[in-house]
């Protein structure tokens, strides 16, 4: 491979022309010659058994020669990558500018690559920080949600009532034709729910927003069989009641840990907030000139993050779009906000590294490998023969830098942290009770995730 040149072209583009010597490209004619030719039926000639001129001659010269370039390109375009010094984000177009036997080949490729980044401002920035206060009314309701959970369902003889869980067996029918997806056996319903037709009964109407067209504003008609009727029987909000769910003696102590749980995560919001509102600060502030081809293969790997944790619930993707009456275009138009949020992102941080020349340590490397092992229970060495330790490294020094715009932040609390005094609780927070801490909903994610 000789490289011809390397051109810049619009919004981080680039055109590369290389050239392939005439004996190489002749030698991946006659090796794609002897692997395709046997598909070629010659009058005059058993099948496979045609001369290579002969099959030329009725299919075109450069037959085979097309065969020998796509042979060729990935081996001889790396290397042309790599003596140009480029960093590609997207998938190479290329064009065949000539080719022969006796003078070889030469291409042109076009291909995005990493954009050039001017970085503003990124130390000396100035951010509020806001901490929500808690609301007892929070930690009432996840007391009531502990109750809730801890309730015992109990079979009702008699008419079912609002918030009474049914098992039922239904098949649903329009215009005397049973309809796709319309039947259930042993369905678990709760009545007032609002998890099936709000208006579920024999004989009911599908709502006109109705996610499946098909069966939108349409008259059904259910036929249900009735197996059981239950209510749930709630325990009694008392000393009893916290010492049965956690490991505190009272309720006041159990209702304390919950509240500190509250807090710890409200701090954690604000914190979170806070980091995300200096990246936006330092995107805004940064140039670039950023190829499409970055965001869409960011949308690409959303989309496979969405779909494996949903194959994970037993749901494939096509399933999921089809529920929502959704195309697949549609779908992956949802993630371009965060695709683009997340790709200046992280162009920022890895210009700020370059500059503050941030790396991560060996330490640093060995602990997350080992968080990595412990997240998937496997054994450190498994997982280090696994990633490219060389990327792992590169995404710590990322979050270093986004650590670093944050240690030399103007952070200016805001009122909303001046929080009232917790009671003091009589007994240390156990690992019981840190687990129903756990449940509380979880901070902001990250823009750089």
């Amino acid at each position: 491979m000789k490289l011809i040149s390397c051109e810049k072209l619009e919004k981080s583009m680039v055109e590369l022309q290389f050239s392939i010597d005439a004996e190489t490209f002749k030698s991946a004619v006659n090796t794609a010659f002897k692997r395709e030719g046997k598909k070629y039926a010659i009058p005059g000639f058993r099948k496979g058994k045609a001369p290579k001129a002969m099959i030329e001659k009725m299919y075109g010269k450069d037959l085979f020669q097309y065969d020998a370039i796509n042979d060729l390109f990935p081996e001889n375009y790396e290397a042309a990558v790599k003596e140009a010094g480029i960093e590609v984000v997207g998938r190479p177009d290329p064009e065949v500018v000539s080719m022969s036997e006796d003078e070889g080949a030469t291409l042109k490729v076009k291909v995005a690559v990493k954009p050039e980044v001017e970085l503003g401002e990124y130390t000396g920035l100035t951010v509020n920080k806001d901490v929500k206060t808690v609301d007892e009314a929070d930690v009432d309701a996840e007391i009531k949600r502990m109750q809730d959970r801890n309730g015992r369902l109990l079979t009702r003889e008699g008419a079912a009532e609002n918030g009474d869980t049914v098992d039922i067996d239904f098949e649903g029918f329009v215009d005397g034709v049973a309809f796709e997806g319309g039947k259930a056996e042993h369905y678990s319903l709760v009545l007032g729910s609002g998890s099936f037709i709000p208006e579920f009964d024999v004989n009911v109407k599908f709502p006109e927003e109705y996610q499946a067209e098909e069966l939108a504003g349409k008259d059904a008609t259910f036929k249900i069989k009735l197996h059981e009727v239950q209510y749930k029987e709630l325990p009694e909000l008392d000393d009893d009641f916290a010492k049965d769910v956690s490991e505190y003696d009272t309720l006041d102590e159990l209702k304390d840990s919950i509240r500190k749980g509250i807090e710890t995560n409200h701090e954690k919001q604000a914190d979170q907030k806070v980091e995300n509102d200096l990246i936006d600060q330092v995107v805004g502030g940064m140039k670039a000139e950023i190829p499409d081809a970055m965001i869409e293969s960011r949308i690409e790997e959303l989309v496979q993050d969405f779909q494996y944790r949903i194959s994970q619930q037993g749901l494939k993707l096509e399933q999921y779009l089809q529920y929502m009456g959704m195309t697949m275009e549609q779908f992956k138009e949802q993630f371009r906000e965060q695709a683009d949020k997340q790709v200046k992102m992280r162009l920022a941080m890895e210009a700020i590294v370059a500059k503050e020349s941030i790396e991560a340590t060996e330490e640093e490397f060995e602990a997350e490998i080992k968080r990595i092992a412990d997240a998937y229970q496997m054994e450190a060495d498994k997982v280090k023969s696994l990633v490219d330790a060389a990327a792992v490294k590169k995404d710590l020094a990322v979050n270093k830098a986004i650590d670093f715009v944050k240690s030399k932040a103007n952070i200016v609390a805001g009122a909303a942290e001046e929080k009232k005094p917790a009671k003091k609780t009589t007994r240390k927070t156990t690992k019981k009770a840190a687990a129903k801490q756990d449940e509380e909903p979880k901070e902001e994610e990250t823009q750089g995730e």
